[in-house]
């Protein structure tokens, strides 16, 4: 099903996860402002679902919160952008892997933006370890 707007993403019909996606991929052709929108609501959707059903949602809520990090950083908003962007660390540990990797990668641009340079070569360094690792 195509998105084209706010409203597609969340009409009725639209499961919580399909919402969350298009919601996100919304998110991606708004201003930034728009983005973060998007992507707050997104969040909000991927809580209520992970709350419900933590094995099957949390690594779409992780999604959900690196995207908004992005979108926070776009909107030089880093001082909100780094609590998502922990949250999203937190959730893809378990994961390991490409997702945590990401995640790890988003934290170090956000730490950076903060200038907060040892920490975000701290977390640059595990993703990077982590990447090898899995290769």
């Amino acid at each position: 099903m195509a998105r084209n707007g706010f409203d597609d993403a969340v009409r009725r019909g639209t499961t919580g996860a399909e919402a969350v996606e298009g919601l996100l991929a919304h998110a991606r052709t708004r201003s930034r402002r728009g983005a973060v929108k998007a992507c707050e609501e997104a969040v909000s959707l991927c809580r209520d679902l992970a709350q419900a059903n933590p094995a099957a949602y949390e690594p779409l809520l992780a999604r959900a919160l690196r995207t908004t990090a992005r979108a926070l950083l776009r909107a030089r908003r880093p001082e909100d952008a780094l609590t998502r962007a922990e949250e999203a660390v937190a959730l893809s540990r378990p994961q390991g892997g490409a997702p945590l990797v990401v995640a790890l990668a988003c934290l170090a641009d956000v730490l950076s933006a903060l200038h907060r340079d040892a920490e975000a070569a701290e977390a640059a360094a595990a993703a990077e370890k982590l990447a090898q690792e899995s290769s």
